[in-house]
């Protein structure tokens, strides 16, 4: 028995789970909260890609691979990284099916999906973002990762399928805009991690990193907060009047202006957003 007190035990479905001193029963429960969180995060991530292939006007066939590349396309990547074999989706073909299905219920209500508000994608792929980070950690601590790469196999299940659907869609990750998107990640892998490292209840880590992420998410997007960035600003000089003869020169003419400087500048979050200038 490992020096944690506690020992991991594969399953068919490449999860493993830890006893927390409860008889099987508590076992099969634990597995099966991390199994559902997984399929919804599948569904939510799923329609986000709907979402986006309706706004971009594709055809059925281009809904369906936005929904599969986004609701698991993380997870994907995720197994590859850490050496599962197979990946989950082709020991569990539910995923598949539970896609196909989002994609159909989708399709028959394209009317109702092509009214949704704007803010609705980002609302729903923030939900996606909390739940599939906190698999993607589990999923990494149950296979005696470390820490550190717990917490970025969080962050890998939970942007990289949103990253492929933009990158589709002809748009720029979230991402790699000025967002709080992957710290709101990181912020709660973080949190789950350290939990887990603590002996808290699973439940409570699952709920209290959802809880973390999906509340920086959502609070960015409510009051647009965003991160500081650093630019490559070229500062232009103004040419400077002489008020007295120098060599032979007129008094007051015009000296001509010295060659613009390139630097490197921190921007504020709110100029960045608005696009300031720097003079």
């Amino acid at each position: 028995m490992p020096a944690g007190g506690f020992t991991l035990k594969r399953l068919e479905l490449g999860y493993a789970v830890r006893p927390f001193h409860v008889d099987p029963g508590g076992q099969a429960t634990v597995s099966g909260l991390i199994y559902w969180l997984d399929m919804a995060g599948v569904i939510v991530f799923a329609l986000s890609g709907v979402i986006l292939a309706c706004r971009t006007r594709m055809d059925p066939f281009g809904m369906l691979v936005l929904a599969a590349v986004t609701g698991i396309g993380g997870g994907t990547l995720r197994d590859l990284v850490l050496g599962v074999r197979p990946v989950f989706w082709v020991s569990d073909p539910t995923y598949l099916w539970v896609i196909l299905v989002t994609v159909g219920l989708s399709i028959l209500g394209f009317h109702y999906i092509h009214r949704l508000s704007r803010g609705f994608l980002p609302v729903a792929d923030a939900f996606g973002l909390a739940l599939f980070t906190v698999i993607g950690a589990h999923k990494a601590l149950m296979l005696e990762a470390p820490g550190v790469v717990a917490v970025l196999m969080g962050l890998l299940t939970g942007v990289a399928g949103g990253m492929i659907r933009d990158v589709l869609a002809r748009r720029i990750p979230m991402v790699l805009r000025q967002e709080v998107y992957a710290t709101a990640s990181i912020a709660g892998g973080v949190v789950f991690v350290g939990l887990e490292a603590l002996a808290v209840p699973l439940a409570v880590s699952i709920a209290t990193a959802l809880v973390v992420t999906l509340g920086l998410r959502l609070s960015a997007i409510h009051w647009h907060l965003s991160l500081p960035v650093f630019a490559w600003v070229v500062v232009q000089r103004s040419p400077t009047s002489q008020g007295h003869e120098d060599d032979g020169q007129e008094k007051g003419a015009v000296t001509p202006p010295r060659p613009a400087k390139a630097r490197v500048k921190l921007i504020p979050p709110g100029r960045a957003r608005r696009g300031g200038k720097t003079k």
